[in-house]
């Protein structure tokens, strides 16, 4: 069986835009892969976070990924930071990364052309680490979203380069690109995507928003004044975002939608669009409140850490030996 990789920042709420894009492909993809997924908590901190709010988010992810559907039987979920051999991998890609390579990264990039304050060196280097994240467990695969495939690049490159200097160690993953159709946008900027960081709430939703507030937040999206249910990104952005939405957690084709949709107008669609809306919340909730109450998420990450420490303490022992830490 093949090895898939993931990993996701608990550094803001998950929204609706996650599940569809990423868990909902995972739950997936666990029957047809060894996979890991592991939550990237060392990258959390590249940016100021509260310890609290940190805290909180992770426990909230990982009981939410369990609602989902993502089964601890079938996938390893773990902490980054209970499993050392990420951070000191991650030291030994650094030093064989270019400084060029790291400053093309984009947010690292993105925030240096905008002049942000605040900008740390580990926002610099977390692509390195990014990279031991993934080569650690072999991953033949890494879902990614097309504006993270560089991340990938980076990471081929690296297995590539320590491969060459030291003999064959690591294997060389692809990116995985998520469907198209599978990426959710701002309901108040549908050319935006949808953001566990965005500013303005009217146009997220997260999955632990109050389920009639979501609803009211369909009712409200920015749609457009051509008045025809139909699947156009390019031209209705916003009525093709609520048709993704609503095929994405009804299970019923686009085409099938708009065949429905035919005469009927954008009041229709958001009803609809809100309720599934609103039941998917409601159901979702009610597990990840059992799930809260059970304290199986401690559980679960014990025994992902001891797992996924086994496998990854494995390959740093190979790596420290071929680069000459070990006498």
């Amino acid at each position: 069986m093949e090895t898939m990789l993931s990993g996701i920042k608990p550094t803001g709420r998950l929204t609706l835009g996650n599940y569809i894009g990423a868990i909902g492909e995972f739950i997936k993809y666990q029957d047809s892969y060894d996979m890991y997924i592991f939550i990237a908590n060392l990258h959390a901190i590249t940016v100021p976070i509260e310890a609290k709010e940190l805290r909180k988010n992770t426990k909230d992810l990982i009981a939410l990924y369990l609602a989902a559907g993502l089964d601890p039987e079938k996938v390893t979920i773990f902490l980054q930071s209970d499993v050392d051999a990420h951070a000191k991998l991650g030291w030994v890609l650094t030093c064989l990364s270019g400084f060029g390579e790291l400053s093309r990264m984009t947010q690292f990039k993105d925030k240096s052309q905008k002049q942000e304050s605040g900008i740390t060196a580990g926002l610099f280097t977390y692509p390195s680490l990014m990279a031991a994240d993934i080569l650690l467990y072999d991953a033949d695969y890494v879902p990614v979203g097309q504006d993270q495939t560089q991340h990938v690049e980076l990471t081929r490159d690296l297995a590539e380069r320590f491969n060459k200097r030291y003999s064959d160690t690591f294997r060389v993953p692809k990116p995985l690109v998520t469907k198209v159709g599978a990426k959710i946008y701002d309901l108040q900027n549908p050319e935006k995507k949808m953001s566990k960081s965005e500013a303005n709430p009217k146009g997220t939703i997260d999955l632990l928003d109050d389920p009639a507030a979501a609803r009211n937040k369909i009712k409200a999206a920015v749609t457009d004044s051509l008045g025809i249910v139909q699947y156009d990104p390019e031209n209705q952005p916003g009525v093709s975002n609520l048709l993704t939405i609503l095929s994405a957690l009804s299970s019923e084709p686009i085409d099938s939608i708009t065949a429905r949709y035919e005469g009927k107008g954008y009041g229709e669609l958001k009803k609809e669009v809100g309720d599934v809306v609103f039941d998917f919340l409601t159901e979702l909730q009610a597990r990840y409140n059992e799930i809260i109450k059970s304290g199986v998420v401690d559980k679960v990450l014990a025994e992902g850490a001891e797992k996924a420490s086994r496998i990854a303490n494995k390959k740093v022992r190979k790596v420290y030996k071929k680069v000459g830490f070990t006498i």
